[in-house]
Order: C-alpha cells, then structure tokens, then sequence
C-alpha cells in the first residue's frame, strides 16, 4: 500500500516570533500605504495640536507676548482654580446640560416609536419631514430661530398675542426663559436621532414581540421588559454623544446673543468662555489651560458612562 504524504507544518517554538511570508508583509505594507493619509491627518491636525496645546498650559504664550515666552510652571493652573468666571461658565454648562440631556434621549426615542408604529400612515413622509431639519446649515436654523423668537417682532409672540396672551414672554431676553428658548432650538436638530432610535426599533427580533404577547403583555409590558432593553445600546450611545456635544455647546449662545452671555449671564457657556479668552484676550497659555480641563471633565464622565453601562445596557450577542 501507498501511503500518502502530507506537507509537513512547521511548528512555533516557544520564545521565537513567528515570521511571516512575503504576501503578508506586502499586504502589510499595501494596509500603511492605504491608511497614511488618516494617520498623517491625525498625527498633523489632532495629536500634535493637543501635544502643543498641553506644553501651552506650562508657559505665558500669548499673541501679542509683550513678555518674553517662559515656562511658567503650574502657574495657569493656579489661575484657573481662583477663577471664578471660569467655575460659574461650567455651572452654567451643567445646568443647561440638565435640561438638554433628558429631551435629547426621551423626545428621538418617543418620535422614533410612534414612526414605528403599524398604525401610522405615510411614515416615510414623516421621516422625510423630521430629517429635513437637519440637513439646513445649523446656523441658519439658529438666525431663523432668533427671529422666531424676537419679543417685538417674531411669529410666536404674534400667535400669542392674536389668541390674546397680552404679555407673552421676553423669549431671548428673559432669565426664565432662555433656557426653553435654547431647548426649542436644539429640538430643531434632532432628526438624526429619530433615524438612529429608528433604526434601533426596526433591529428587535419581532419573535421577542410575539412571545410577550402570547404571554399577556401589553404596549406597556412589551416596552418596558422588550424595547427598552433591546434598545439600551442606542440610548447609551445617545447618551455618550449627548454629554459631549453639551459640554461642547458652543454655537447657538454665540449666534444667538453675540458672545455677550445676556441675559444675566445665562448663556455665558464654558466654551464660550474659551473662546474668548483664546480669540478676544488672545491668552493663549490660559486658554489652553481652560481647554484641558474641559477635555478631563468630558473624559472623566465618558469613563464614568462606560462603568456604569455595565449594570443597564444588555448586548444581544454577550453570554
């Protein structure tokens, strides 16, 4: 009899790296050709930007620098813990950011089940008509939305008066309502949540629907013990980009009031706050001080987010 031979495998041997062929280094080297572009826009506009910008923290940069360029240690750091302009700006981030976060989970989510819904017609044209939002230059929105809401002169306030409010309220002007006003404007926006949430709902398996319902539960049962935790990655990625994109807020009190923080410094955001102390003082160093400890503060409440996802969000594929 024959015996058939087979290639013989050559075997790892402890302590040795393993070599590979000449097609896996040269599709190595084709995968660094093909992602060189990435990396030297990464390396270029994001890790020597924020390298350069920690070194700043340490010296008195400033671009008019009427002082020599020093190192000056910790003294900007000083600096920031006895700023208190600096401290009521990231009040002021947190409260709006107690608001905000709410509306941008429930409202997507809430619009998202009722396009879901079997009873709802043409909710392809009510994906359309919440999408197009959108897709408007947000800075548009924000100048249309001003006018909307001007005291003297905006629709709102003409619709008020005309079903007869005699007084109706001072929208951008008045410490009681800026916030309503800003949350009215952020609602302009929220079309690609309602998509990302929809997306969500259209992934459950109809068969954990079926079983629930076999078993007795209603809208109410099915929504607790079914959508939300098949929906729990969505809202925890909803939620991650909603505490940064607050903590980033920026444009709408900028467009809105001109920087100035009226009406009693109400929208005197953080990042407003470094904005100026980068552009208008020209305060480099401190300015990238003030960045550095918004980027901590946002960093830390990720990690916090990502701990705490362990307890509430459940992952189909985990064991």
């Amino acid at each position: 009899m024959t015996s058939l031979s087979l290639p013989r495998t050559r075997r790892a041997v402890p302590g040795r790296p393993h070599r590979r062929g000449p097609l896996a280094r040269r599709e190595a080297r084709w995968g660094y050709v093909f992602i060189a572009p990435w990396l030297i826009g990464f390396l270029v506009f994001t890790l020597v930007p924020m390298v350069a910008s920690l070194l700043f923290t340490f010296t008195n940069l400033n671009l008019d620098q009427s002082e020599p360029l020093a190192f000056v240690g910790l003294d900007n750091w000083q600096k920031l813990l006895g700023d208190g302009q600096a401290w009521e700006s990231l009040g002021v981030t947190f409260r709006f950011a107690a608001l905000q976060l709410p509306l941008v989970l429930l409202l997507p989510l809430s619009l998202a089940l009722a396009l879901n819904s079997r009873h709802l017609r043409a909710s392809g044209l009510f994906r359309i008509l919440f999408f197009l939002p959108y897709v408007i230059p947000f800075v548009s929105g924000v100048l249309v939305w001003g006018s909307m809401l001007n005291n003297e002169t905006g629709w709102i306030n003409e619709a008020l008066r005309f079903i007869g409010v005699s007084e109706p309220p001072h929208w951008i002007d008045s410490t009681s309502w800026i916030y309503p006003s800003l949350l009215f404007i952020g609602i302009w926006g929220i079309g690609a949540g309602i998509i990302v949430n929809l997306a969500g709902l259209r992934g459950i398996p109809t068969e954990l629907y079926d079983a629930a319902w076999i078993d007795g539960a209603g809208f109410r049962a099915q929504l607790r013990h079914v959508t939300l935790p098949m929906m729990s990655p969505v809202i925890f990625y909803t939620l991650v980009l909603g505490v940064v994109d607050v903590m980033q807020y920026f444009l709408v009190p900028y467009v809105l009031n001109n920087g100035t923080g009226e009406p009693g410094g109400q929208t005197y955001f953080f990042n407003l706050y470094l904005y100026k102390t980068f552009f208008t003082f020209q305060d480099m160093a401190y300015g990238s001080t003030l960045a550095w400890l918004m980027f901590g503060i946002t960093l830390a409440l990720t990690i916090a987010l990502f701990r705490t996802s362990r307890r509430w969000v459940y992952y189909a594929a985990e064991r």
